[in-house]
Formats: C-alpha cells, structure tokens, sequence
C-alpha cells in the first residue's frame, strides 16, 4: 500500500490527459508517463501485482508523484518524449542515437556556404539527418552542377567586399564553381536567390524548380533567347537526373509520413519514411530500448512523436500497420491494404528489417572483438606474461636439402592476421642447412631494423620449432639485442602437427588440451606460416628454375624464352632443333641469334 503522501495524490488525480512523473527519495526522476486519463493510470500502478520484476521495483521506489495536465493526447505524447529525453530516466525506455549521420548544411551568413557535416551548431540551417549518405551525396552533386556556391571560409560581409577586402578571386572563380562574390562579381540578393533554391531541393520540393526553370525555358525560346533557354535546360536536365536517383515517386502529389517498426526484445526499432509531393526524399531509423514492461503501441507511439517533432513535419496523412492509441490533431492515420500506400508501408518495413539486421552483425562484430580481449587475457595468464599479447609475430624456415633457403614472419594483432607486418626473408649469410643458423640471422635481421627503425615491438615472439629454435631467437633478442620479449615454442609430432607449447629456459611443457581454444588458435598461427613460408619458397625455387642457357642470348627476351621452353620442353632439345622449327616458333630474327649462340658455343669447346 502506498504512504499516506502518496495516497493524498492519488486521490486528487484528475481525469484528464496529461504526464505524470515518478520521484524516488533522493527526488530523482525515476519514471515519466503519459495517460488519456491520468487518474485511471497512475492509480493502476498501485492496483494491482505486476508480472514485470521490474515495474514491483519501480513501484516499489516510488515517493512522489508530480503531473502535468494537457490539451491533448498528442500534446502529452510530445511532452513525455521531451521530458524522457531530457531527464532519462531510470526505468523509461531509452532512445539509442548511437550512430551520427550527415547533414545537409547552409549557413547564416550574408553569403552561406553549403556542406555536409555530421555536427550541428548555431547560426546554421540544416537538413536530414540523411541515413542514406550517397542521397546526401547525389544532392551536394546536383547543387554544385545547378549553382556556383563559394566554398571558401572567408567571413563574407557586404562591408567587408565593399572596403575590398578581398583583392584577387581564387581557382574557383576561374574553374566556374564561384562567380566571385569576395571581390563583388555578385550580388548578395543573386547569390541568396541561388541559397533559397537550394533549401527548396533540400526540403524535397526539386519539382518546384524543375518546373520554374521548364516555364523560362519555354519564355526565352519564345524570345529567341536560344543560348540562355539552352543553359537553363542542362540544369533542368540536372535535376530529373536528380530525382531518378534519389526518389520513388508515387500515383498522387501527397506529403505523407510512412512508419513502420521491428524488434528484437528488449529492443525496438523505428523507421520513418518522409513523402514530399509525391516523392521519398527521407528514410531515418531509430532505436529504443525497453526498460519495463512499455507496450509495443506506447513505444511505436512515442516513436512518432519523436520522429515528426525531429523533421519538422506538417504532413497530414500517416501511414501506419495500425492505428495507435493517440491522435494529432488535423492528422489522418491511414493503414493501407492494397496499392502504392501499401507498397510505401512496405518499403518502410524493408528499411527497419536491414537496420535491425545491421544492429546485429555489428553486435555480433562487437562480441567477436569482446572474445578475443578475453582470449588474451586467458594467454596472459597461461603463459605468465607481464602485458596482454596484442601483438604476436611468429617465424618459420622453409628449405630443401639446403637449396632456396628462405623465412617467414607473420603477425597478429589482437588474434586477427596482421598482413601488412607479414615479412618474407632470404638466408643470405647462414649456412642454408643449418635451421639454428638461419633462424638467428633472420631475426637478428628483423628486429634491429625495428629498433633502428623505432617501430612497435611484438608482446610475444613464437617460434615454430622446439627448445633448439626457441634458444636461437632466445640469443639474438636478450643477448644481441638486449630485448626483453617473452618467447614461446611450438613442437611438433611425427605428423608434423602441433603437439605441445613450451615456455621458458629451460622450457617447460604448458599443460593445455589441444581442443582448447588457445591451442587451436597458436596452431593456426603455425599453419598460416608455415603456408607463407613455403609459397615463398615455391616461387623463389620456381623462379630459379626458369633459369637457362637462354638468359645469356642477347636478344631473347622473357616472352620469347617462355616460348621456346614451353615448345621444345627443354635447352637439349632446342638446342638440336632444326632452324625452321625455332624460326616458326620465334621468327627468323630471334632464330638467327639462338643459332648463332650454340653455334660459337660449340666452335669455343
């Protein structure tokens, strides 16, 4: 039961509509509503159990009731909106603008620049937000074709172009994208016109001024103005360009609102539709997240309010799923069943199922991230490490019988393959077979160029091999190069599999199941080395391979070589071919020189 404070309020609610406000002791806010009849529901608060652990809570906190009384249901809608937005508070469900999206901006200047921003401040009129950011780019396209907007910065004042402020035009001018306004090449009533133009594309009514410039066009042709009609009708081509990009335009010239809504509990989303003359010209969703037990029609509702107040729409037709529990005054709420309001009512449904489906896969991106933070927390930890591994580099030797000898490295940054840290080495002064060897000179090789180069060291050095390569990296990184980078080895089974990770010196056996995840993850990095080393190795070899007798024949080039091996399979058996056949492989001027060569050849043995 509520105190006797409380129970002096409830008696004195009144009938009508209106918002009333939850406090708890400290005098928060901690709850806002509004009510066709606020009597009816404040009191059902107290009236009755709730199913929600969370309204008991609420009401449980309850201290006092404040209220406003109001004209009219849309009138409490917008005032609980405000008031939400303004207080949050605790147990209301929260409108989540997690993403900033662009604007259209015009300043107020005596000359206004147009740009896009994603910030909005004072002394400037804006237009969106614009979720469809190629729509916001398609227009600033059609504003710089249609008009010679400045885009300078300078603080462009009558006076100031008077006094002459501004003594040379810039490339702009001479470019034709600004008709000079600093140095008074045009008036500011001209350059404004272009402005107001502008504000009426932006507002979404481009057939305005489609068919303003369609009437010139018509007036001068009449006047044997032909140049002047010619000009006015590339910008008139311009914008029904325009419009085929950016609108779908439907049967009647109506300005109408389109909502929709999706969820997946606790949250809710809402996308907004903006039909102007006909034309979508906007598309915005937003988010809310459930704290008690709203329903969907008090979120939905609360959703167009907020939307409406937010692009300043006086449309009187609102198309909807259904018809919500409020009404606005002049406004007709239509549910459509069949034809282009049905279509509209889709579209807009299409529009909030991608943003929900967006929502998630980037959540889903989010709980990747969180999970390797916490793999590399569970390594830290494993592996006694002073600092989480974020950036982790391992190396590989790859060679046969000596030959081609190379190396590789390949980096992780944050559990994800690092490609732009991969490096590809040639043994150049070890002895090829001796694995040890190599891999010193490697890594003495790499990180003293990050040290002279004072680039970023890795957290953890990993070698694919055992206590032998474990020591070799050992040696150059503490007593070479005097760094402190912990070091791990990767020993590997007959089947050339990773069998166990040893830490230390004297290594020790980490005492892991190879079905862990921190197992299978060091073991794709011994995977994904050991594939980069070999491809490097293959095509070092294969490179080698194409070497022939033929690299010393001046003349014959890589093309022509190719050729001759890919036809005569081998040197020996060109080398015994007959003219003609060379000749139909390379013609006779390359054919003379591969003749001559093996011939002197043969005159010098």
């Amino acid at each position: 039961m509520p105190n006797q404070h409380l129970q002096n309020i409830l008696q004195n609610l009144p009938d009508s509509a209106g918002v009333y406000q939850f406090f708890n002791k400290e005098e928060t806010i901690i709850y806002v509503g509004k009510a066709k009849n606020l009597k009816k529901r404040v009191l059902s608060y107290f009236n009755k159990n709730h199913d929600s652990p969370k309204t008991a809570v609420l009401v449980r906190n309850i201290a006092d009731i404040k209220y406003i009384v109001v004209e009219s249901e849309s009138d409490a809608l917008l005032l609980e909106n405000n008031l939400i937005k303004k207080n949050q508070p605790r147990y209301n469900v929260m409108l989540k603008d997690g993403k900033t999206y662009p604007w259209l901006c015009i300043t107020k200047e005596d000359f206004p620049r147009v740009f896009k921003t994603r910030r909005t401040f004072p002394n400037a009129e804006f237009f969106g937000p614009y979720s469809i950011i190629h729509s916001l780019d398609v227009l600033l396209e059609l504003i710089g074709e249609l008009y010679q907007i400045r885009s300078c910065k300078f603080p462009l004042t009558e006076e100031n172009i008077a006094k002459k402020k501004y003594k040379k035009v810039c490339l702009e001018y001479h470019i034709k994208n600004c008709k000079g306004v600093c140095c008074g090449l045009q008036s500011r009533e001209s350059y404004n016109q272009m402005i107001n133009e502008i504000k009426t594309i932006a507002k979404g009514h481009s057939n305005l001024i489609a068919d303003f410039l369609l009437n010139q066009m018509h007036i001068l042709s009449a006047e044997m103005k032909f140049e002047k009609a010619q000009e006015l009708k590339k910008k008139y081509e311009a914008i029904l360009k325009y419009q085929t990009k950016t609108v779908i335009t439907t049967i009647n010239d109506d300005d109408i609102d389109v909502f929709a809504y999706d969820k997946d509990e606790p949250n809710f989303y809402i996308n907004m539709l903006k039909i102007v003359q006909g034309a979508v010209v906007q598309s915005f969703t937003i988010e809310y997240k459930k704290q008690i037990e709203e329903s969907d029609a008090d979120v939905f509702s609360m959703g167009i309010m907020e939307l409406r107040n937010r692009f300043l729409s006086k449309s009187k037709k609102i198309i909807v799923p259904f018809v919500p529990d409020f009404e606005i005054n002049g406004v007709e709420f239509i549910v459509p069943k069949i034809k282009d309001k049905k279509k509209l009512l889709e579209l807009s449904q299409k529009n909030v199922r991608q943003y929900k489906l967006d929502r998630l896969i980037q959540q889903e991106k989010l709980n990747s991230s969180q999970k390797n933070i916490a793999m590399l927390k569970e390594i830290q930890e494993l592996l006694h490490l002073s600092k989480m591994p974020r950036f982790i580099e391992i190396f590989d030797n790859s060679n046969i019988a000596g030959s081609d000898a190379v190396a590789a490295c390949v980096a992780y940054k944050d559990l994800k393959p690092s490609k732009a840290d991969y490096r590809k080495f040639i043994i150049k002064t070890a002895d090829t077979q001796d694995d040890y060897g190599s891999m010193m000179e490697v890594v003495h090789r790499h990180y003293l160029r990050l040290v002279t180069e004072n680039l970023p060291l890795p957290d953890l050095i990993i070698a694919d091999g055992g206590k032998g390569q474990m020591e070799a990296i050992r040696k150059v990184v503490e007593d070479e190069l005097n760094l402190n980078i912990p070091i791990v080895g990767l020993a590997k089974n007959e089947k050339h599999r990773t069998k166990e990770i040893l830490i230390g010196f004297p290594s020790m056996v980490v005492g892991l199941k190879p079905t862990s995840g921190i197992f299978k993850f060091f073991t794709k990095m011994q995977d994904e080395v050991h594939r980069f080393a070999i491809t490097f190795h293959r095509d070092k070899r294969s490179k080698n391979q194409t070497k022939s007798e033929l690299d010393e024949v001046k003349g014959i080039g890589e093309k022509a070589k190719s050729a001759l091996l890919t036809y005569f399979k081998s040197i020996k058996r060109l080398k015994t071919a007959d003219f003609i056949e060379i000749e139909k492989v390379v013609g006779t001027k390359k054919a003379e020189l591969i003749r001559d060569y093996f011939l002197k050849i043969v005159k010098n043995s």
